[in-house]
């Protein structure tokens, strides 16, 4: 079920990382899960200002970044860079509407879909949203799990085609990367607290605040306590603008 892709995605370098121009996420839905029902085999992490920052201070981030397949554009910071320096439009590519996409393919072309992470009662509610919707859902383990290994077994036996782990980055994409260890032909996908959205247990930003590229300032006015990680975005934009990254 599992091919690879023919067509070459350029990279460009924010820092130390390396990010993936696609130029909308229909093109990222296609890449992953193919219209001949194939599947990419690999992983994605989504990326933003604050994980370059955080790249370029942690070593240990970095290498977890680096050890993804695809590295997209989930950041309007991110993505002003790279449209600059591709001299071509890049779309912003949220990784909840990615997920919430991707999962519409998977019951579209019957891809068979383990979801890892999240409470006990909100992972039930992801589970029977999506098989409503018409998903393959083979498997389902909340993030309170004691047995590691009984996990990667249960996904291996599953015959799962795509496995998404809502545990927060970094622990969600080192979990992932011991599951490929042991059931590679599989795509894998870091969605933090996409299950909470999806299910309405967390609001999300207005679609117009999405649209206009302000969702992180309708997080900050919901929840001030973000105004740290706010003020670093200014670090970002000095660094680009002096060619530090």
């Amino acid at each position: 079920m599992t091919s690879t892709s023919s067509t070459a995605i350029a990279e460009i370098g924010i820092g130390p990382v390396q990010v993936s121009a696609f130029a909308n996420m229909a093109q990222l839905l296609s890449y992953i899960i193919r219209d001949d029902g194939s599947v990419y085999a690999g992983s994605a992490i989504a990326i933003n200002p604050e994980k370059i920052l955080t790249a370029l201070e942690n070593p240990q981030v970095l290498a977890v970044i680096q050890q993804a397949d695809l590295r997209y554009a989930d950041g309007i910071g991110v993505v002003k860079v790279m449209q600059k320096r591709l001299q071509r439009p890049v779309e912003r590519i949220p990784g909840c509407e990615l997920w919430q996409a991707l999962m519409v393919r998977a019951a579209e072309y019957r891809v068979p879909v383990y979801l890892v992470g999240a409470k006990p009662e909100v992972l039930t509610q992801t589970r029977d949203k999506l098989q409503q919707l018409g998903v393959p859902v083979v498997g389902a383990t909340d993030g309170y799990f004691k047995d590691e290994a009984q996990l990667l077994q249960a996904i291996k036996a599953s015959g799962a085609r795509f496995v998404s782990v809502a545990m927060g980055s970094p622990k969600q994409e080192l979990l992932i990367q011991r599951i490929r260890a042991v059931h590679p032909d599989c795509f894998y996908m870091g969605v933090g607290g996409t299950y909470d959205v999806f299910t309405g247990n967390v609001k999300r930003a207005p679609a117009l605040w999405c649209k206009l590229n302000l969702e992180w300032a309708y997080r900050l006015l919901a929840q001030p306590s973000r105004i740290g990680r706010q003020l670093r975005l200014f670090r970002y934009l000095w660094w680009v603008l002096i060619g530090k990254i």
